[in-house]
C-alpha cells in the first residue's frame, strides 16, 4: 500500500500539469485572434499584427497548421516584416494588397495567395518594385501553396529591409496556440499560479488605457483646430456664383470645404493618438487652399506651399523663416506667420499655442508624447526634426519607445522603416506590387492594378 503512494503523487502531479496546460490553452485561445472569425480584411490584419502567417479557415486545405507554423517561425527567426496570407478562391481581389496593407498598418512585404493565384506588394523601404516583380515571377508557376510560399519566403527574406514588428514579440506564431507557448505558460502557471501572465495582461490593459487617455487630451486640442478652421470658412466672403469667380477659385473653395469635412470625419474615427496626424494634415491642406483662393481674388501671385506658423498652426501658412531660441536650447529657424515675425523682430515673444498638462498650461512642444502625431500632420516633409531638437517632444519622438507607442516617422524622424507602424499613412504609389492588371494575379505589377 505504501508503495502506491508515489504513484498517486505522480498521478496527482500529472493531473495538475494537465489542468495547468488546459487552463493556459483556454486563456491563450480566449485572447488570441480566432481564424474562424476572419470574415473581413480587418480580421486578417488583426491576425497578421500578431503573427506573420494567416490561413483563412476556408483555405486551410491549401496550407496545414504545421506548415503555417513552420513558415511563421522561419520569418520570425529572420526578424523581417514579411506578412503571408492564404485566402479562399472567392476572396475579392480588387485593391486587395493595398487594402490589407492599410488595415494592418505596418510597413513590410505582403504576400497573398487567393485560391491558386498569388501576388505580393511591398513598401519601397522594405523591397524595391523590381525585386517584388522578380520574386513573384519566380514562383507564379508553382501551384502547391506550401512550395510556392516556401520558395517565395526563402528568396525574399535575404533581400528585405527593416525588422519584424514589435507586436510579434508577445504573440504566438502561425495564427494559433503553439506548443511552446502552452508549455511555457503552463510552467509559469504551475510555478507562479499564473501571476506572470496576469501581469502581462494587466500591463497591456494599462497601456491601452494610457493611449485612450492621451487621445482624449489630444481630442480637445484637435477639436479647437477644427473649430477654428470652420470659423475661417464661415467668415469667408466668397460665393461660387459671385461675379468674377472662376473655376480655379471654385476649386480652391471646394478643396477647403472637403478638407474641413475630412478633418471632422478622421477625428470621429480616431482610435489612437497616431490617427490624429491625418486630421491636422487635412486642416493644413484646407488652409493652403484658402490662401490660394485669397491670392486669386486679389490678383496676387499664388503662394508657395509653406508649413504653418510653428508657434500656433491656427495662425495659418507661414510667410517666412525667423530665428527663435527656445529656453535652454540652441537657436533654429522656424516658419512664422506675419504677426509673429513682427513680434520677434521687435524683441517680443510670439503668440504660442499652449495646451493643458499636469504642470498647467505649457507650449505644445513641452507637452506629452501624443502631440507628436498632431505636430507631424502640420510639419511633415522633413522639417519637424529641426524644429523640435532640444525640446521635450523632440527628445521623446527620437526614441524607439516613442515609435513603439505612437508609430515612427511622425515629421519624418528617420521615416518609416520595415516593421514600423505607419497605419494608413503610406503612399500607395510607393507600395510596389499588385495583382497584375484588372485583377490577374502573378503580374507583380503596379499597385492598385487589381489585387
Amino acid at each position: 500500500m505504501k508503495a502506491a503512494t508515489p504513484t498517486r503523487g505522480a498521478t496527482g502531479l500529472l493531473v495538475a500539469l494537465t489542468l495547468a496546460v488546459l487552463t493556459a490553452m483556454a486563456v491563450l485561445t480566449a485572447g488570441a485572434p480566432r481564424a474562424s472569425a476572419a470574415t473581413s480584411l480587418t480580421a486578417v490584419a488583426e491576425a497578421l499584427r500578431e503573427s506573420p502567417v494567416y490561413v483563412d479557415p476556408a483555405a486551410s486545405a491549401q496550407l496545414s497548421s504545421a506548415d503555417a507554423d513552420a513558415l511563421a517561425k522561419q520569418i520570425e527567426d529572420a526578424d523581417k516584416p514579411l506578412f503571408v496570407a492564404v485566402l479562399p478562391a472567392d476572396q475579392p481581389t480588387d485593391n486587395l494588397l493595398r487594402n490589407l496593407r492599410t488595415a494592418t498598418g505596418v510597413t513590410g512585404l505582403y504576400a497573398v495567395r487567393v485560391g491558386d493565384r498569388f501576388d505580393a506588394g511591398a513598401d519601397s523601404s522594405v523591397l524595391s518594385n523590381a525585386a517584388v516583380r522578380n520574386l513573384v515571377g519566380s514562383v507564379e508557376g508553382e501551384r502547391d501553396a506550401k512550395t510556392q510560399l516556401g520558395d517565395f519566403t526563402d528568396q525574399a527574406l535575404p533581400g528585405m529591409g527593416g525588422s519584424a514588428p514589435a507586436s510579434w514579440d508577445s504573440a504566438d506564431s502561425g495564427g494559433g496556440v503553439s506548443t511552446t507557448a502552452l508549455i511555457t505558460v503552463g510552467a509559469v502557471l504551475v510555478a507562479g499560479g499564473g501571476g506572470a501572465y496576469a501581469l502581462v495582461r494587466r500591463n497591456r490593459r494599462r497601456h491601452e488605457e494610457e493611449q485612450r487617455a492621451a487621445l482624449e487630451k489630444l481630442r480637445v486640442v484637435v477639436d479647437e483646430d477644427i473649430t477654428a478652421f470652420g470659423e475661417e470658412l464661415d467668415r469667408l466672403d466668397f460665393h461660387p456664383g459671385e461675379p468674377g469667380a472662376d473655376d480655379a477659385m471654385r476649386a480652391d473653395y471646394e478643396q477647403a470645404l472637403d478638407a474641413y469635412d475630412k478633418g471632422k470625419t478622421y477625428m470621429a474615427q480616431a482610435a489612437r493618438p497616431e490617427d490624429v496626424r491625418a486630421v491636422t494634415q487635412a486642416i493644413e491642406d484646407g488652409r493652403f487652399s484658402l490662401a490660394r483662393l485669397a491670392a486669386r481674388r486679389e490678383g496676387a501671385p499664388l503662394p508657395d506651399r509653406r508649413s504653418p506658423c510653428f508657434f500656433d498652426p491656427r495662425h495659418g501658412p507661414s510667410v517666412a523663416d525667423a530665428t527663435w531660441t527656445p529656453v535652454g536650447s540652441a537657436p533654429r529657424e522656424v516658419p512664422v506667420c506675419a504677426a509673429d515675425r513682427t513680434r520677434l523682430a521687435d524683441g517680443r515673444d510670439p503668440v504660442i499655442r499652449e495646451v493643458d498638462t499636469e504642470q498647467g498650461r505649457r507650449p505644445y512642444w513641452e507637452a506629452g508624447p501624443a502631440y507628436g502625431p498632431w505636430a507631424g500632420g502640420y510639419f511633415g516633409g522633413g522639417i519637424l526634426p529641426g524644429l523640435l531638437i532640444g525640446t521635450m517632444l523632440g527628445g521623446m519622438m527620437a526614441t524607439p519607445a516613442y515609435a513603439s507607442d505612437y508609430g515612427s516617422g511622425y515629421g519624418d524622424f528617420g521615416g518609416y522603416e520595415g516593421g514600423d507602424v505607419s497605419g494608413a499613412n503610406f503612399d500607395s504609389g510607393d507600395f510596389s506590387g499588385g495583382f497584375g492588371g484588372g485583377g490577374d494575379f502573378g503580374g507583380g505589377g503596379d499597385f492598385g492594378g487589381g489585387f
